[in-house]
């Protein structure tokens, strides 16, 4: 039932597409839609700043991004990734090589860039505020109704009407329980904590993730400061407990022990920002679209931050919902079905294949139970000596080949000449 507001009702609007949410994925949709003509609505608070989060962005993500002209302030902000180191720091009975995924090995200058997560929601915020067919409404969407044609209710008693609502708006997303789209919901033992490090020796342009028992504790390389010459930004996985004792500590402690979970590897350890916390927990959805509904982003798959592809994938949502809806006639229902019902095809594949594998992985993680442990091993081992199939998990990590959207096909200039080189 629509809640009802105290405001003064105002004239109803309309829009094309209503965007619900400006964080990354909303930001970008609005984009992406004005890119091709629509006139959206994006509507949604700025999202708080995020302490400690970093985003890593993929080669198909910096495509995208270049179609929608961010990609050279994320460059100039971010560090880029020239490959990803894996660790075992199990202590499992079999003995597990280092894995290094290298984008030399695919002819690619780099894997992609890591950036704040607060600086690219200002390049793509400042993008949308000058876009002509973006109209930017800091404000909440209270209610929505779906009967007979899309309707967003805002707190101030505005009615805005549109042909189709993306919503962007989180795993707790109120146009998702509207329109009555089931979701399943699971929770880890853990904890992550966020924060950006200085340390004193190089990390070479890669990122190096240490596989322990309470989950993933990864490095990724920053861009270098006047005062900071080697910096990271860190995301460390571990039970509540942990996570309740490490936030006590006096923060010179906390170094100590960030240094010794990283080997000593980058000499002396200092935080450098304030350190964010969050839940581990997972989330899947029934249905990516239904009526004139499409969901994008958290409010359609969570899952743990391994292999950094949570921002990717939702980026990967808004390029594929743009392709599907390309000379769609939106106020025809049997042509906007038919597109949704193809972007719900795609997106259930490609989102049940991480998610389920990142679930695997981290549960191999957190669970010491030996054959799970042994399998883990044979994997790393396996990939670590076989070239063909090394190279295959880089491409599907960073380029992946299930129904690549259009606007993340073109290379960007950089790994367009790197390709040329070794063709």
């Amino acid at each position: 039932m629509r809640q009802e507001t105290t405001a003064t009702p105002v004239e109803e609007q309309s829009a094309d597409i209503i965007v619900a949410g400006a964080g990354s994925t909303g930001l970008a949709a609005a984009l992406a839609f004005a890119k091709a003509g629509v006139r959206v609505k994006l509507i949604g608070r700025i999202p708080p700043p995020l302490p400690g989060r970093t985003v890593a962005l993929f080669e198909a993500s910096l495509r995208f991004l270049d179609q929608l002209g961010a990609l050279d302030r994320v460059r100039a902000l971010g560090c880029r990734i020239e490959a990803i180191r894996m660790i075992d720091d199990t202590d499992q009975l079999l003995p597990v090589p280092e894995l290094a995924l290298r984008a030399s090995e695919v002819g690619l200058p780099a894997l992609g860039v890591n950036i704040s997560n607060d600086e690219l929601v200002g390049v793509l915020l400042d993008l949308a505020r000058s876009c002509s067919l973006i109209d930017f409404i800091d404000a909440e969407i209270v209610d929505y109704d779906f009967s007979d044609r899309a309707v967003a209710f805002l707190r101030d008693g505005q009615r805005i009407v549109a042909r189709l609502i993306v919503a962007a708006d989180g795993r707790t997303s109120r146009a998702r329980s509207v329109a009555g789209i089931d979701v399943k919901e699971w929770t880890y033992p853990q904890v992550a904590l966020t924060m950006m490090l200085r340390h004193e020796f190089p990390h070479n342009f890669q990122s190096t993730e240490y596989h322990t028992r309470s989950g993933p504790f990864t490095l990724v390389p920053l861009p270098a400061t006047d005062a900071a010459p080697h910096r990271s930004s860190l995301v460390w996985l571990m039970n509540v407990d942990d996570a309740r004792r490490r936030l006590a500590k006096p923060r010179e402690e906390l170094e100590f022990e960030i240094e010794d979970y990283a080997k000593s590897e980058f000499g002396l350890m200092k935080i450098d920002s304030d350190i964010g916390q969050f839940r581990m927990g997972g989330m899947q959805v029934s249905q990516h679209a239904r009526g004139r509904l499409a969901l994008a982003g958290e409010t359609c798959h969570v899952f743990p931050p391994i292999g950094a592809q949570g921002l990717n994938l939702s980026l990967r949502d808004v390029a594929d919902l743009e392709d599907c809806l390309a000379s769609v006639d939106l106020a025809n229902d049997r042509e906007l079905s038919r597109a949704l019902a193809r972007y719900d095809r795609h997106r259930r594949a490609d989102i049940g294949f991480r998610t389920h594998g990142v679930d695997i992985l981290n549960r191999s993680l957190i669970i010491p139970y030996l054959p799970v442990d042994l399998f883990r091993g044979a994997s790393f081992i396996a990939v670590a000596a076989l070239g063909p199939l090394r190279r295959a998990i880089i491409r599907e990590g960073i380029l992946p080949h299930l129904a690549l959207p259009r606007l993340m096909r073109q290379p960007t200039a950089a790994s367009e000449m790197a390709l040329r080189r070794t063709a």
